[in-house]
């Protein structure tokens, strides 16, 4: 199997020349890989659905087996520049599928070569989110990607405009789209039952300390350090980058991108707005001692037309907590005061407090004798199962899914426009609805797109 493999066998069987790959890929010249016929058909609702998992890590530890489970989807590649990852990953898949491992490969393009592959599901870095998306729809295959879609602005756009060239499925992981408890909480909302809404928190609280600067140094055996750096400028490998890469902007957006960009989501859907008028950003590392570059405390404010949407994270705070697995699987709701992901929507005639992945959803009513007075509420679940039975649906039928990657461009658009203002010096941006552009300070462009290291480049034209 392809788990247990020699060091330098795996190599030579993954160790595909970039070059040659690119040149016979089309990539190199920045031209685009037309989908085969093979691969935009429409599937039967008896056919399995062959899946490449692009980044083995983290997130995919959960997305390979929920597929696989399911029984009719099965992982035919593990892809991750870091061979133990992926190997580590198809061993368990293997194990699910009655030993019928995936190949494993440092090069997820090698996978969008493979005629038999219908779909990937990226859980790389954020800074790969983009590039695997674009290159997979251009291969012709659907696209599961996680959260945030993007790592700039400039990149989303591209990704929405690369799906609907090629008639591609996209679905960012966000599932709160797709949890019927949010359903139900939307349903509420458009009811006018809350009354007219004005004023919305979405909050990120927890604690994730700074950590210590290390010294570059050589890649542990089994990574293609230059490959999972990718799309991000040149570097040496350093650890922090390597395992942290979340708190440095290079890679990522802070825990703006990472956590809260559920809760962003989730509030941008529930609410139904689309491009702020307005937005800004303070905050700082307030923690210093440590190599993190992203804040630690962080407050942004959208403006809309009558409403005023804020956004508030704090990473040194150990007493808020994530909502649990024993709450997001019972009727339990979370301590709200202490919720760590909990959005709060003002309305008229009451307060509604929203948990993310299955904390359920309560109304507030005035007090009542100094008791709460709870006026509707819905417990929830998580909706991992839900959302993949959307993406999976969505692949036999075509249509497009509960979290389309243009909605989830649009709720990245947050995050980044937030992240611009905060790297500004708290400045307020003017937005242009028109073409998601910062209308001023001009001094905002440098910060809307990144200069792409060759040869991981998103053209101009998908």
């Amino acid at each position: 199997m392809a788990a247990h493999r020699s060091s330098s066998s795996r190599q030579k069987a993954a160790d595909v020349s970039r070059r040659d790959f690119l040149m016979r890929s089309g990539m190199a010249a920045g031209l685009t890989i037309l989908p085969s016929a093979a691969s935009v058909y429409a599937m039967q609702a008896h056919e399995r659905i062959n899946l490449a998992m692009v980044g083995c890590g983290g997130r995919a530890g959960g997305l390979g087996p929920g597929f696989v489970k399911r029984g009719d989807c099965r992982v035919l590649y593990c892809c991750d520049p870091d061979l133990p990852r992926a190997e580590a990953l198809a061993k368990t898949l293997g194990d699910l599928q009655e030993g019928a491992a995936p190949k494993v490969v440092e090069d997820f393009r090698q996978a969008l070569e493979d005629k038999d592959v219908h779909a990937i599901v990226s859980a790389t870095p954020d800074h790969w989110h983009a590039p695997s998306t674009v290159w997979a729809c251009q291969a012709g295959k659907d696209v599961y990607v996680e959260k945030p879609a993007s790592h700039n602005a400039w990149e989303g756009r591209k990704m929405v405009e690369a799906a609907r060239k090629y008639n591609r499925v996209v679905q960012i992981g966000t599932q709160n789209r797709s949890a019927p408890y949010n359903l139900a909480a939307k349903e509420y909302l458009a009811s006018g039952k809350l009354g007219k809404i004005h004023f919305c928190r979405i909050f990120d609280q927890k604690y994730w300390g700074n950590f210590p600067v290390v010294p570059d140094g050589d890649p542990p055996p089994g990574l293609n350090w230059d490959l999972w750096n990718g799309p991000a400028p040149a570097a040496r490998y350093n650890a922090n980058f390597h395992h942290q890469w979340h708190h440095f902007w290079r890679y990522s957006g802070g825990d703006i991108a990472n956590d809260s960009s559920h809760q962003i989501d989730l509030a941008r859907w529930l609410l139904g707005v689309t491009y702020p008028k307005t937005v800004y950003s303070v905050g700082g590392r307030f923690n210093q001692e440590g190599a993190a570059e992203t804040p630690d405390t962080q407050i942004a404010v959208y403006e809309f037309d009558g409403l005023v949407v804020s956004f508030e994270l704090t990473l040194y705070t150990p007493y808020m907590l994530k909502i649990d697995p024993e709450v997001r699987d019972s009727d339990m709701f979370p301590l709200w005061l202490q919720c760590a992901t909990r959005i709060e929507i003002y309305g008229s005639e009451g307060l509604m407090i929203v948990g993310r992945h299955g904390g359920g959803w309560q109304v507030f009513d005035r007090p009542k004798n100094r008791q709460p007075v709870v006026a509707a509420q819905r417990f929830g679940r998580f909706p991992d199962p839900e959302h993949k039975e959307n993406f999976v649906a969505c692949i036999r039928s075509r249509n497009r899914p509960n979290a389309d990657v243009e909605e989830g461009h649009i709720s990245a658009l947050w995050i980044h426009y937030a992240n611009i203002s905060y790297r500004l010096g708290g400045v307020k941006l003017t937005i242009d609805p028109q073409t998601e552009q910062v209308a001023a300070p001009a001094e905002a462009s440098p910060l809307f797109k990144r200069t792409y290291r060759e040869p991981f480049v998103i053209p101009e034209a998908v």
